[in-house]
């Protein structure tokens, strides 16, 4: 338990060397990623089929004093794995970082498979689509912290989510852009997960 969260730490502070030296048996053990959330991606996506390299976000905002710090990365699995982090501390109830990133993902991604014209129709993927095979690590600095929630692990700063939403509308957008055929790649898994859930839905109508 308390190495998992030092090893945490050293991943969130990517100038930061933590050891924890076990007295009894003299082990000792050291945690220290230059490469801070990308090496925490990584380390997530370890033995999965990766569809790009990691993204990564970064923007500090001089007037609000707001920090934002983002890597995620597509698998080719089915499972969603997001980690959310205020102040360093894991949000494991979200909060309006997450929301707006979530919201900002999605509304991003829908809006480059129009512009390429990879959607068809009016119909494009759900938030749920395009976060199947995600790994992502969403950290921010809050200057005033407000938590909710019963275990004090959910963000409610609402400047927060606004100020998240724009950075991943910019620079996910600027990404996509940039990467034509990894972004081709993303919104076809969404497309796949859109189409499996249409015919599971289309199944369970005909059962009945």
């Amino acid at each position: 338990m308390m190495a998992g969260r030092l090893r945490e730490l050293a991943y969130l502070n990517p100038g930061l060397t933590i050891k924890l030296k076990d007295e009894r048996s003299d082990k000792e053990e050291v945690f220290a990623y230059p490469k801070g959330l990308a090496a925490f991606v990584e380390h997530l996506n370890e033995g999965k089929q990766t569809l790009h390299a990691p993204v990564q976000i970064h923007r500090q905002d001089e007037d609000s004093k707001l920090v934002l710090d983002l890597v995620c990365q597509y698998t080719d699995g089915y499972n969603e794995t997001i980690l959310s982090f205020a102040n360093n501390i894991n949000t494991i109830e979200g909060g309006t970082h997450l929301s707006g990133f979530k919201s900002a993902l999605t509304r991003t991604i829908n809006y480059y498979a129009r512009q390429q014209k990879l959607l068809k129709g009016d119909t494009a993927p759900t938030g749920d689509d395009l976060r199947e095979g995600l790994t992502a690590i969403i950290s921010v600095k809050v200057p005033d912290p407000q938590f909710e929630g019963q275990t004090k692990t959910k963000l409610g700063n609402s400047e927060v989510e606004s100020f998240v939403t724009t950075v991943i509308n910019e620079q996910l957008g600027a990404w996509l852009e940039e990467h034509p055929t990894e972004a081709k790649r993303v919104v076809n898994k969404g497309l796949q997960a859109m189409h499996a859930r249409d015919a599971a839905r289309k199944a369970r109508d005909l059962t009945r």
